[in-house]
């Protein structure tokens, strides 16, 4: 049986980073395990990670947000003397397989990009310290902070040598971080991308690929003085206490459905679909921030979120034959209001904020997910405000219409909210429903309206808000045509169709770096000049340069 590979993890278990915490500040050291590789096969020595160090990583940054409020700044520096960061482990690279390249590529995307907004969103930013080799995936780490200061030793640098050492691109964002974000020159990049020693000194100061160069002996003074004139401009309360983030209530099963307590995934491998059925809230509403607090990581809003995101990652990584994720819900719609509008209502306070960045978070990841998916609104669901979102992400929504024959739970309604309508954008800076209606205003205004309304099947397509509604005599024939045509289809064209479709609208940073992973490096990394026998990347550390096809495409 393929060894599964889990998300979940604690500070009991890192392997590769440390953390110290002091007041306002946090110091986080990478120290990879040389021989802590999530596979076997390879060494993850100079600091070079795989999926397993990005893991932790994940998991620090999602602790810094909840456990520790009183974090304002946090300065990522080596553990090692010698290098910095050499970036994502090349004998992994070249050992994995495609699927998982790319997984790997878009899950360190997801996790450098909640960092780099944590400073914007949360007041919490992150001061990059480089001393030593700093390449490839390493420097996209560095990247991904809010100021990087480099040792002016005369061998520390930066690199992004991908293109000429291994033929591939860099896997998480590099390209677009240092002409979007950082505004280097394309000519001044193009010469910088094509060097495989880097660029050290003044001269990355100068092209703005660091923001400061210090001498070595000044390196952890000057990262601490920048911490802490960050901090000052944060607005994270100094002597609030933190979430713990306890471990998941999660069962897997011998036939790989996945339970938590409000997630549940049934697999049917035949049918290659997996239902990922959503349990809204049940009890007491909290009447507070304090009931919130006091409730911890089970409160629903939180719990649901984080059983979501693992359920995501689980099949993203573990069940990759399974075409459609058809997402359900089931719940009473007015709970699922009640519990989102104690976050609304105390925006300001640093926990509601966070788990609402949170959904944010989550949300996306569905947007990014490589699966067909569809969103079933049967009687009794509960799409309403935040899981009403779920709705929008999907590639197409079905809402059953008046009742059921033989079913009494109630008639499916949906319910919007404010959530709707601001909170949780894409990845192009629209809300989902702006993205919906691209060029037609009006049917968001006329959305609007509606906001706290249950919406009954023939309301929400009347509003554009489904794509499809049935009722009870053409239910089942309907969703099951339609998931025997999908996963009749390529996955291959299925994956770049969806990736078009998903994201009509204005570019970002962020579209442009998702859309390059999912077009150029999933074609790149597949191509001989990289993965060839004669590959660069399998050339690698011989002595042997790759040899490549010349032939433009």
């Amino acid at each position: 049986m393929p060894q599964i590979i889990d998300f979940q993890t604690n500070p009991a278990r890192y392997q590769h980073w440390r953390v110290e915490y002091n007041g306002e500040i946090a110091n986080l050291y990478m120290d990879v395990n040389e021989n802590g590789g999530l596979f076997e096969g390879y060494e993850l020595k100079l600091n070079s990670y795989d999926l397993g160090v990005d893991i932790e990583l994940a998991d620090i940054v999602q602790r810094m947000r909840f456990e520790h409020p009183e974090v304002k700044a946090v300065i990522l520096q080596s553990g090692n003397d010698r290098v910095f960061c050499a970036g994502a482990n090349i004998r992994m690279l070249a050992g994995a397989t495609h699927p998982h390249k790319v997984n790997f590529c878009k899950f360190t995307n997801e996790t450098r990009n909640t960092f780099e907004a944590a400073g914007k969103e949360s007041g919490q930013s992150y001061i990059c310290a480089v001393k030593g080799s700093c390449a490839g995936g390493g420097y996209e780490l560095a990247l991904a902070c809010d100021h990087i200061i480099l040792a002016n030793d005369g061998s520390s640098n930066v690199a992004l040598p991908e293109v000429p050492l291994l033929a591939v691109l860099p896997g998480t964002g590099g390209l677009t971080r240092i002409t979007d974000k950082r505004k280097v020159r394309r000519d001044l990049a193009d010469v910088f991308c094509s060097l495989e020693e880097g660029t050290r000194g003044q001269k990355a100061v100068d092209w703005n690929l660091v923001d400061e160069i210090v001498a070595t002996t000044k390196l952890v003074e000057v990262a601490e003085q920048r911490a802490h004139e960050f901090a000052a401009t944060s607005s994270r309360p100094s002597d609030a206490k933190g979430v713990e983030l306890k471990p998941l209530d999660r069962n897997i099963d011998s036939a790989g459905n996945v339970e938590y307590s409000t997630v549940k995934v049934d697999i049917d491998r035949q049918k290659r679909v997996a239902r990922i059925t959503i349990s809204g809230p049940v009890g007491k509403v909290p009447s507070s921030m304090d009931e919130v607090l006091g409730e911890g990581a089970s409160n629903w809003m939180l719990c649901c979120a984080r059983e979501l995101d693992d359920a995501i990652l689980h099949l993203r990584f573990n069940e990759l034959e399974l075409g459609v994720l058809e997402i359900c819900t089931q719940g009473d719609p007015q709970a699922v209001i009640a519990h989102e509008k104690v976050l609304f209502d105390n925006r300001d306070h640093w926990l509601a904020n966070e788990i609402l960045l949170y959904w944010k978070r989550v949300l996306k990841r569905v947007d990014m997910t490589s699966r067909s998916l569809v969103a079933l609104i049967e009687p009794g669901s509960c799409f309403a405000g935040t899981l009403a979102e779920l709705a929008f992400a999907v590639d197409r929504s079905y809402m059953a219409e008046d009742e059921f024959e033989d079913d009494d739970r109630p008639i499916a309604e949906m319910i919007l909210s404010e959530a709707n309508f601001g909170p949780f954008p894409m990845s192009n800076d629209l809300t989902r429903l702006e993205t919906r209606f691209l060029g037609a205003k009006e049917n968001v205004a006329n959305a609007r309206q509606k906001i706290l309304s249950p919406l009954k099947a023939q309301d929400a397509d009347d509003l554009g808000l489904v794509t499809f509604a049935y009722d009870d005599i053409d239910w089942e024939d309907e969703i099951r045509i339609f998931v025997e045509e999908r996963v009749s289809f390529s996955p291959d064209a299925m994956t770049g169709m969806e990736a078009n479709l998903r994201f009509p609208g204005p570019e970002t940073m962020e579209t442009r770096i998702f859309g390059r992973l999912t077009a150029w490096q999933n074609w790149i990394f597949q191509r001989p000049n990289a993965v060839g026998e004669k590959g660069a990347l399998r050339s690698y550390g011989s002595g042997v340069r790759g040899e490549f096809d010349k032939r433009r495409v």
